[in-house]
């Protein structure tokens, strides 16, 4: 499964470079946490910062910031929220995105689908 998740990633980042579009605006999310799979919602907002995309994701009471990197058919982001770090890898979908992600150190994989507002 790593393995994927490091071709997905290498795909992402080279597709950056080849395109101009981007995944900036907001957006509502639904989402499964890794393990035990319990759902989320809430909303997330994306805003260009330079060559970079800042990521705001606010899921009940939690705020998580990242930072964002790729274009029109795939991005990466690095999260943070208090000592919870991760990662996330986004596919475009038509004016949407399905994503995987992980908290740092960990083993299992939570799901995202961004629906644009």
């Amino acid at each position: 499964m790593l393995k994927a998740i490091v071709i997905i990633l290498a795909t992402i980042c080279g597709a950056a470079l080849a395109f101009a579009g981007d995944p900036v605006g907001r957006y509502s999310v639904q989402g499964s946490n890794p393990g035990n799979k319990s759902p989320y919602s809430g909303t997330v907002t994306v805003e260009r910062t330079g060559e970079t995309f800042r990521v705001t994701w606010d899921i009940g009471n939690q705020t998580f910031i990242g930072t964002g990197i790729g274009g029109d058919k795939g991005f990466a982001v690095s999260y943070r929220s208090g000592n919870q770090t991760g990662l996330a890898i986004y596919g475009a979908k038509g004016d949407n995105w399905d994503g995987v992600w992980a908290y740092t150190g960990g083993e299992d994989l939570g799901g995202e689908v961004w629906t644009r507002q």
